[in-house]
C-alpha cells in the first residue's frame, strides 16, 4: 500500500501517553526479492511461510522488510496484505511494498479517498514511494516461488513449516543442539513422530479467520474449494470474516450460503479462535488447521495444537478431515 506501520508494547504505550513521544532506533533494511510464478493452489500465505521457514522466526529481528520482484507485482493488493501482515513472524518490525497501479485502483474504490484533481495529485505523490534505483540494503534475500508448494506448519513456531507433501522432520538430523531441542519439544507438544507424512495428520477443527487471512478474496478461495462438498463428520469448522464489511460482501456474493451448505459455522467478525477469544477455545489435544499467523503453544487453547496454512488449505483439510494438498481437490468456478 506504500504505507509503513509497526506495533508497540505496553511499556511503549505508557511512555507515549506520558510524553507524547516514542524512543525509536533506526531499523536495519532488508529487501526480499520474490521471483517466479505461483502455481495453482499456491498463495501469498505460502510465500510468507516459505520465507519465515527459510530465514527463521528471528531472521528479520531489527529489520524493516521491503518486498519486491515480479511475483509480488503479480499479487493482488489483498494477497500482498497477507505477506506484510505476517512478516512480523520473522521478527521484522514492519514490511513495505512500493505502491503501483493495482494499489491505486484498489484505493480509488474506497470511501473517503481524494476526488478529482486531489486524487491525481495524491497518486502522483504516491508513485514516488519506492526505494531509489541502486539503493543498498543491509541484507538481501531472494526467494524463487516457481516450484513452491502449499505450506503447513508442523511445530509450535511459524518457521517450523514444510510443504504439505513432506514428512515430519527428524530432530536427530539437526546438528545445532538448541534447534534440535526446540524441534523435539515442538514434536512432543504436537504429538507427532519424525518421518510421519504431514498429509496423514488428522484434524479435529478448522478455523478460517484472523487479520492475516479473512479478506473477501480469501473467502472466495474457500468457496471454490468447498462448494458442493461437506465438512468431515469429525471436524468442527468455522469461518470468521475479517470485518463486518467483508461479512456483508460475502453474504451479498452468496459465499456465506456455500459455507453453511458445506457445514461451516458462519460467524461475526472478530479475533475468535486466532487467540482463543471468548468461547472459541480449543481443548487440550484438539488439532486445528488454521489460516492464522501464530501457532505457539496454547495459542488457541491450553494444550491445543495448531497447524498454519492458507485459507484454501484449511478448507481442504476441513473437507477431508486431515492435512490435504488443496491441489488434489476439484475446485469449482
Amino acid at each position: 500500500m506504500g504505507a509503513f506501520g509497526f506495533g508497540i508494547g505496553t511499556s511503549e504505550i505508557e511512555h507515549l501517553l506520558a510524553s507524547q513521544t516514542l524512543v525509536y532506533k533506526r531499523l536495519k533494511t532488508m529487501r526480499v526479492t520474490v521471483d517466479g510464478e505461483l502455481g495453482s493452489g499456491v498463495t501469498s500465505k505460502d510465500i510468507i511461510m516459505a520465507l519465515i521457514e527459510n530465514i527463521g522466526a528471528s531472521g528479520a529481528n531489527g529489520y524493516a522488510i521491503e518486498f519486491a520482484g515480479p511475483a509480488i507485482s503479480d499479487l493482488s493488493v489483498e494477497a500482498r496484505m497477507t505477506i506484510c501482515n505476517m512478516a512480523v513472524e520473522a521478527g521484522a518490525r514492519g514490511a513495505f511494498m512500493a505502491p503501483d497501479d493495482k494499489v491505486f485502483a484498489y484505493l480509488q474504490l474506497k470511501p473517503r479517498v481524494p476526488q478529482g484533481q486531489l486524487w491525481e495529485q495524491a497518486v502522483a505523490k504516491w508513485r514516488g514511494l519506492h526505494s531509489d534505483e541502486g539503493a543498498v540494503f543491509d541484507r538481501e534475500v531472494s526467494l524463487d516461488v516457481g516450484t513452491l508448494e502449499p505450506m503447513v506448519t508442523w511445530g509450535t513456531s511459524p518457521d517450523q513449516a514444510a510443504s504439505v507433501g513432506a514428512h515430519v522432520p527428524d530432530p536427530a538430523a539437526q546438528p545445532d543442539l538448541i534447534l534440535r531441542q526446540g524441534m523435539q519439544r515442538a514434536l512432543d507438544y504436537m504429538g507427532l513422530e519424525p518421518g510421519m507424512p504431514l498429509s496423514d495428520v488428522v484434524i479435529s477443527h478448522a478455523f478460517i479467520g484472523s487479520c492475516t487471512n479473512a479478506r473477501i478474496e480469501d473467502l472466495r478461495d474457500v468457496a471454490r474449494v468447498v462448494r458442493g462438498k461437506r465438512v468431515a463428520a469429525h471436524v468442527r469448522a468455522m469461518i470468521v470474516p475479517g470485518s463486518t464489511l467483508v461479512r456483508n460482501q460475502a453474504e451479498d456474493e452468496g459465499l456465506a450460503q456455500i459455507f453453511l451448505d458445506a457445514g461451516f459455522e458462519w460467524r461475526q467478525s472478530g479475533c475468535s479462535m486466532c487467540l482463543a477469544m471468548n468461547d472459541d477455545v480449543l481443548a487440550p489435544g484438539d488439532r486445528c488447521a488454521s489460516s492464522t499467523n501464530r501457532n505457539f503453544e496454547g495459542r488457541q487453547g491450553a494444550g491445543a495444537r495448531t497447524h498454519l496454512m492458507s485459507p484454501a488449505m484449511v478448507a481442504a483439510a476441513a473437507i477431508t478431515g486431515h492435512l490435504t494438498d488443496v491441489r488434489t481437490l476439484a475446485l469449482e468456478a
